[in-house]
């Protein structure tokens, strides 16, 4: 089962010291993260002042970074336009990224304006695409894309905070998913109250799955965590049981 390390996003130090902020930080919870046995890594870059950005001059320092440290670890980022000020900003952006320093894959969520182009973008820069839905709503526009069928991954990634609806979520929109044609693998994904009852149901559906600050900070028994590495080494341990 492919497993992807999701260490950051936009997590807070509050909610836990060890979230990785700094490009120091991100780089070394990566590779532990894929010590752990994670099989691929999701960051998301922030900025001196504690934002989330896509702007290329900080995607391209991250990346080299990374490529420095050890350049075999595959990483991906978002293009969500809680970055930027507009859709036409995120294109701008995603389009200066440098060409030598591009994320191996970035991920566009289905429910913002200007999905299927930001996603044409992402493979003409010739990096692999992950597309995401957040809920039913999503999926007509997800089918429509030109896109469709060039995913690495379709992720879902219900919003609610009940878990059990989550996981009919995923199941349901998993289900629509494949009647359309998809074949894809897919990814699910929850936050917070969802995360673990999610991850199992993948588990149980042969699905990818995630894991990582991004999405929650206590083990599956809701005990404290030290680091990605420790979610990462529970999801394994789910999948061995």
């Amino acid at each position: 089962m492919l497993l992807k390390a999701a260490i950051n996003g936009g997590r807070p130090t509050e909610e836990h010291s060890a979230v990785p902020r700094t490009t120091e930080q991100i780089v070394a919870a990566s590779l532990a993260a894929i010590d752990a046995g994670a099989d691929v890594v999701h960051a998301h870059v922030i900025t001196d002042d504690g934002e989330q950005t896509i702007r290329p001059d900080a995607v391209g320092a991250w990346v080299r970074a990374m490529r420095a440290a050890d350049p075999s670890v595959v990483i991906g980022t978002t293009t969500g336009l809680w970055t930027v000020s507009s859709h036409e900003e995120r294109m701008a952006q995603v389009a200066a990224w440098p060409a030598d320093a591009l994320p191996d894959f970035a991920s566009v969520a289905f429910c913002e304006e200007g999905a299927a182009e930001a996603a044409e973008l992402v493979l003409e820069r010739g990096m692999i695409l992950e597309s995401a839905v957040w809920s039913m709503d999503d999926v007509p526009a997800l089918l429509a894309s030109p896109t469709l069928h060039r995913n690495v991954r379709v992720l879902i990634e219900p919003e609610t905070e009940d878990p059990r609806l989550a996981v009919a979520q995923c199941r349901e929109i998993a289900a629509v998913l494949r009647e359309a044609g998809v074949t894809a693998p897919i990814l699910y994904h929850g936050y917070d109250e969802t995360v673990w009852p999610v991850v199992e149901a993948a588990i149980e559906d042969g699905c990818e799955t995630r894991i990582g600050f991004e999405d929650g900070v206590t083990l599956p028994d809701g005990s404290a965590l030290r680091d990605n590495a420790d979610l990462v080494r529970a999801v394994r341990e789910l999948e061995r049981r």
